[in-house]
């Protein structure tokens, strides 16, 4: 039977599976100006609270302490708000090779907090494994995204950043929380506290989306994202970060690349090369690396 940490790795793996996925869902609604940015980040965050309270129904419930609530709305504001509505945006202005570029160091930034703030041992392994998935992500980013510019990308790689920075600094608040509590007994407050911080900049855009234009590829893509790709996700985070290092759950965002490549080779939207596989190859390295146990 497998131990904890052999599921928290597969729970990870498949975290970055659907999160490959999501990525061309989303894109297709938006691009179709089906729901505008906002809209979509407000009908993914209040879809998932409402999964995440029913989900509550079928556990124990343990107390939170009243002054854990307010680490719940932080945590909440950098890995639901300032997360989501930072990238949506500056992926409007900067160009896909400056986004996924900018979003892989999110490792780096969460390593140096882990040793920081959670105390983290930093190995010689951990680090070599950190630069090596970084170099094979920007290979496979750079080589196999369009180069077209966006209309500012100053502003947009800096909007990128910002969310890179914002999801390293929720890994660490939740990790913190994971001391205390079951990931299931917080998530649910966690959503409730994104969706009502989301409110005010997507509520427009809700309003005015027309149901009645959508079809049945556009249903199943706000279905894929709201129930996979982020209901899934957000629950399955926290439950590795239980049992994994801070900076072995954000090595895994390597994978992310990965999976977008073979989503695009099977939609016919690509092709495979010697570069690719060389970038691959060292995106498994280094994740495999940055994830080993350092010895006693």
């Amino acid at each position: 039977m497998p131990n904890n940490r052999t599921v928290a790795l597969i729970a990870l793996s498949l975290v970055q599976l659907i999160y490959g996925f999501n990525f061309t869902f989303v894109n297709d609604v938006i691009d179709g100006s089906y729901v505008k940015p906002y809209g979509f980040i407000l009908l993914r965050v209040a879809g998932a609270a409402v999964l995440f309270w029913i989900f509550s129904l079928f556990y124990k419930q343990e107390k939170i302490a009243l002054k854990d609530f307010f680490t719940l709305f932080i945590a909440a504001f950098f890995g639901l708000t300032l997360n989501m509505l930072t990238f949506f945006k500056g992926f409007e202005y900067t160009t896909p090779i400056h986004a996924s570029v900018i979003m892989i160091v999110v490792p780096i930034i969460v390593l140096v907090l882990s040793a920081i703030f959670l105390k983290e041992r930093i190995t010689r392994t951990k680090i070599i494994g950190v630069i090596i998935g970084f170099s094979g992500a920007i290979i496979l980013s750079v080589y196999g995204r369009s180069a077209v510019s966006g209309d500012n990308v100053l502003l947009g790689n800096f909007l990128v950043f910002i969310n890179a920075v914002s999801y390293s600094i929720y890994l660490i608040i939740i990790k913190k929380l994971t001391y205390k509590y079951h990931p299931f007994t917080f998530i649910k407050w966690l959503f409730l506290f994104g969706t009502l911080l989301v409110l005010p900049f997507g509520y427009s855009e809700l309003q005015a989306v027309e149901w009645q234009n959508f079809n049945g590829y556009i249903y199943f893509s706000i279905v894929f994202v709201t129930v996979a790709g982020t209901f899934f996700t957000y629950l399955l985070n926290p439950l590795a970060l239980a049992t994994l290092k801070a900076s072995t759950v954000s090595s895994f965002i390597y994978l992310q690349p990965i999976v977008a490549v073979l989503f695009a080779l099977a939609m016919g939207s690509d092709t495979f090369d010697t570069v690719k596989g060389i970038a691959m190859v060292l995106i498994f390295g280094g994740v495999y690396l940055a994830s080993m146990r350092p010895k006693s």
